[in-house]
């Protein structure tokens, strides 16, 4: 057998933990479905035809994505709350993630995320571009 080329079925002996990691993800049903995984792996040049490394590069996209959604959440609810003045609107606690939020998460992983103006969240929406001031 060629050292240089494995198998899709070649056993790891040197590591257990990582035979039964790779064998888990066999059973294991991603939230984001291979289809997609590969769609975008085959985008970007990578054709791979183990299931258990489009399995494992779901779950590291999973992970990713609930890391970078948990640090919005922790600068959402770090942003000074508005001052309400009706009782019925005091009551109501829930948190409005901006893209603000979103990109100081990301900015945090190396991501820089530009947003033309016409985001909802930006201070001039609604607003004729030739009327608004600059």
């Amino acid at each position: 057998m060629n050292h240089g080329q494995q198998s899709g079925e070649a056993k790891h002996e040197d590591d257990p933990a990582l035979t039964e990691f790779l064998g888990s993800l066999m059973d294991y049903t991603p939230t984001i479905p291979d289809d997609l995984v590969e769609h975008y792996l085959a985008k970007s040049g990578f054709q791979c035809p183990d299931v258990r490394l489009i399995r494992l590069v779901s779950v590291a996209t999973q992970k990713f994505v609930a890391d970078v959604a948990s640090d919005a959440l922790q600068h959402c609810k770090a942003r000074p709350a508005p001052v309400v003045k009706e009782k019925k609107q005091q009551k109501d606690k829930r948190l409005i993630l901006t893209m603000e939020d979103l990109s100081k998460a990301l900015r945090e992983y190396g991501v820089n995320v530009k947003h033309p103006e016409y985001f909802a969240d930006s201070p001039s929406t609604g607003i004729d571009p030739a009327t608004r001031e600059e």
